[in-house]
């Protein structure tokens, strides 16, 4: 979304339109242009604040406050890894550190086919089965050092059998 196409762009105000007589319509209606569009970027917020008749600073605010906002797009799969006490304990440091090395990006970043993006995440919820890596959703269990590649291979071969 370098620059807003008018498609876009009226999918967003739609989106503001939707809800905003509720009482407190920002978290919802950056929830659904996330989903939408993926990420939040700061031409977006600055029509979200015109419609909603907000500072900037408050749409700004909120989208770098909630780890599930982001500025940036995401890649089509998005790696998070718990870093919550017991993942931390049983190892997940050293499983992100893994899952950064082999797609040469930081936590909070995309590799650079734009295919996997790698997320540093409190507890997750998942303690009796640490430490987890969450997928797009897909929960892998008691992860280890050595089965990070395996997991990045399933999601290439995946990309390679959907070309």
């Amino acid at each position: 979304m370098a620059s807003l196409s008018a498609g876009a762009k009226k999918r967003i105000l739609e989106i503001c339109a939707e809800y905003k007589n509720e009482p407190t319509p920002l978290i919802m209606i950056l929830s659904e242009v996330q989903n939408e569009f993926g990420y939040v970027p700061l031409e977006v917020q600055e029509i979200i604040a015109s419609e909603l008749d907000i500072p900037v600073s408050d749409v700004y605010g909120v989208v770098t406050f909630y780890a599930f906002f982001s500025l940036k797009p995401k890649g089509k799969y998005v790696i998070g890894v718990c870093l919550g006490t017991a993942c931390y304990v049983k190892g997940s440091q050293q499983v992100i550190d893994k899952f950064a090395e082999l797609l040469n990006t930081k936590p909070g970043g995309t590799s650079d086919d734009g295919l996997f993006s790698l997320d540093a995440l409190r507890c997750i919820g998942a303690c009796g089965i640490a430490p987890a890596v969450n997928v797009n959703g897909k929960v892998y269990p008691k992860v280890t050092v050595d089965q990070v590649p395996h997991i990045i291979e399933e999601y290439r071969k995946l990309e390679g059998e959907n070309l």
